[in-house]
C-alpha cells in the first residue's frame, strides 16, 4: 500500500484529471450545440423562403391558367383583332389618334 500522503496526491491528481475531462466535454458539447442551433436557424429561414417562393409560383400558375382561359374567349379574339390588326365590325367607325 501507498503511504497516506502519496495516496492523497494520486486521488487529487485523478480528481483534477477527471474534472478537466468533464470540463472539456462540456465545452465541446456547448460548441456543437451552438453550431447545430445556427444550422437549424439557417435551414428554417431557407424553408420559409422556399415556402414563399412556392406560394408565388402557385399564384403565377393560377394567373397563367386564367389568362389561358381568357385567350380562348371571343372578347380576347376581338381585342386582338381591333388592337393589332385594326379590324372593326361592319358599319363601325374607327377613330385613330394622330400620334
Amino acid at each position: 500500500m501507498l503511504p497516506r500522503g502519496r495516496r492523497n496526491r494520486h486521488n487529487r491528481t485523478a480528481k483534477l484529471l477527471i474534472g478537466f475531462v468533464v470540463l472539456l466535454l462540456l465545452v465541446v458539447t456547448g460548441i456543437k450545440c451552438n453550431e447545430l442551433r445556427q444550422r437549424r436557424d439557417f435551414y428554417m429561414e431557407k424553408e420559409q423562403q422556399l415556402t414563399a417562393q412556392i406560394e408565388a409560383e402557385e399564384e403565377r400558375a393560377k394567373e397563367i391558367a386564367e389568362y389561358e382561359t381568357y385567350t380562348q374567349t371571343k372578347a380576347y379574339i376581338e381585342e386582338i383583332a381591333r388592337n393589332k390588326l385594326g379590324l372593326v365590325y361592319e358599319g363601325e367607325i374607327l377613330f385613330k389618334d394622330e400620334n
